[in-house]
């Protein structure tokens, strides 16, 4: 028997939350996670609700609101249905050079969420050293979803110099020690996976070269994270991915292209998914060793899992991590997206799960 086969598996020993969560407020949302999974928390996010309950229909929101961008495709429906959201393009006669952005909304609800988590932590609700986790789309993902193709390029630069700015007003209002930063990566594999809009191979460096600077714009005594989602409308994927190897390559690349760490980074793994092929790139992590490593093994549905599929799951994650650079790591649970789409009843026992997991180990 080999050393890998004779080892004893690593079991996940913390938690991570992608973001949204599907109750009422920000201070429901730390209650609840902070009461059902009281070990293995290291931060906690406001849960995304209210206005940002859908992601990027919020910024949707304040790109109807600017004059100088028109309807290039009028909404056929009402709803959450991307295939049905209006497009946008800039009006006759506008300069891409000159348009300004307004507030986008971010730092504003970050700003009040913290002073809730603060709140909490300060009564002893929160433990001491957890962090508050503020959550950004890409600026590809909202520019990609509702500007018309061949004017994204144009106004992606902008849109992310007033992404950014939101960014640095929340960090230079919040004590850096208290709070990490993620950034939620889909819209780009929907490009390198061709799903929705073309891109494929040659997409790959402009991607990697826009999430470095995504992750350099976090400053480096603030943890910054990246969420590798393959979507989950109607809790499905845009595309199934066939094994891990295209998001490690991108968190190779992202890592070797930025000028500060990548400080965790999740992973998503279909429900189903128990083939070891699956996860054999592992092996192939590059970068710093210290990134901690989250995989999507909460399902939102463990009844239509076959038994024993989260045990399988946790052998072949931590066999593959075995061969990676530096052996194995510690590494944790999370689900494949947020929970902003699962139902609220649904909620508890989906935290639940994040703690039980950790508790078989």
């Amino acid at each position: 028997m080999s050393a890998r086969e004779g080892r004893l598996a690593m079991p996940p020993d913390h938690v991570h939350f992608n973001g949204s969560v599907n109750l009422a407020d920000a201070d429901s949302v730390m209650r609840e996670i902070a009461s059902r999974v009281p070990s293995g928390l290291r931060r906690i996010p406001d849960g995304e609700t209210g206005d940002r309950a859908s992601w990027i229909f919020f910024q949707l929101q304040k790109f109807l609101q600017l004059p100088w961008l028109v309807p290039a495709r009028p909404p056929d429906a009402a709803g959450e249905d991307y295939a049905q959201l209006p497009v946008l393009r800039l009006a006759d006669g506008i300069d891409p050079a000159e348009v300004s952005w307004p507030d986008l909304g971010y730092a504003d609800i970050y700003l009040r969420s913290y002073q809730t988590f603060a709140a909490l932590r300060e009564q002893g609700v929160i433990p001491a050293g957890v962090r508050f986790q503020a959550q950004y789309p890409t600026p590809l993902a909202s520019i990609g979803a509702f500007i018309v193709p061949e004017q994204q390029q144009a106004l992606l630069g902008s849109y992310e110099r007033a992404m950014f700015a939101d960014l640095d007003r929340l960090l230079s209002q919040v004590p850096h020690r208290d709070v990490a930063v993620q950034w939620d990566v889909a819209v780009e594999f929907g490009v390198l996976e061709e799903s929705f809009a073309p891109g494929g191979a040659h997409a790959f460096a402009p991607i990697a070269a826009a999430l470095a600077r995504c992750v350099d714009q976090v400053p480096a005594d603030v943890p910054a994270g990246l969420h590798l989602c393959y979507g989950d409308y109607g809790h499905q994927h845009f595309t199934q991915p066939e094994s891990l190897s295209l998001q490690v390559r991108v968190l190779n690349a992202v890592t070797a292209a930025a000028g500060r760490p990548v400080s965790f980074v999740s992973f998503t793994v279909p429900q189903y998914q128990r083939d070891d092929g699956y996860f054999t790139p592992l092996a192939e992590l590059g970068g710093d060793p210290g990134t901690e490593l989250n995989f999507a093994l909460v399902p939102y549905h463990p009844a239509e899992q076959a038994p024993g599929t989260t045990e399988a799951q946790v052998r072949l994650i931590d066999a593959a991590l075995a061969t990676s650079p530096g052996g194995g790591r510690d590494w944790g649970v999370c689900t494949e997206c947020g929970m902003g789409r699962a139902g609220r009843d649904e909620i508890p026992a989906l935290l639940d799960l994040h703690s039980q997991i950790l508790a078989a180990r």
